[in-house]
């Protein structure tokens, strides 16, 4: 990480088929060795099992998903004086969806299942109906900024 400037937002094009952003990003958190094309095949795959499970659009079910796991607040690790605490602060949007997605990819990989596809397609109606492994690590993350509330006051 540079001290002297701050790295600058790269733009994210949207996906060809569904002309979406949030796929893009996912597509990027899927993504292992390159392999982009693979990458691709496994999150449209897991689309068309969602929209065969539900017989709705499947980016609604996504952006409902997303919505449902991100985190309105976490914890940071402050150190003051010798000991360190955990400080919760507010997540911005962007970054909100980043860890919302991350946790969905995390829990749909370690979901036991055949591929990948009907894991995270899975993982994906979960979160969508509020329940889940994504849901309960964003529960825990509110839980842990609650329990430190004490500490607030310690923000940057």
């Amino acid at each position: 990480m540079s001290r002297r400037n701050t790295a600058k937002k790269r733009t994210i094009h949207p996906d060809a088929i569904y002309n979406s952003k949030l796929i893009s990003m996912l597509i990027a958190r899927i993504l292992k060795n390159g392999k982009k094309g693979l990458a691709h095949k496994i999150i449209y795959e897991a689309l068309d099992i969602v929209k065969d499970k539900t017989s709705t659009d499947p980016l609604q079910i996504l952006e409902k998903a997303i919505r449902n796991t991100t985190p309105l607040v976490e914890v940071k690790a402050r150190r003051v004086g010798g000991s360190t605490y955990q400080v919760p602060i507010e997540v911005r949007a962007y970054r909100g969806t980043n860890l919302a997605l991350r946790w969905i990819t995390k829990f749909a990989s370690t979901r036991s299942g055949k591929n990948m596809a009907t894991k995270l397609a899975n993982e994906i109606i979960d979160a969508s109906n509020e329940n889940g492994n994504s849901i309960r690590k964003r529960e825990e993350t509110h839980r842990m900024a609650e329990a430190n509330k004490a500490f607030a006051h310690y923000r940057y």
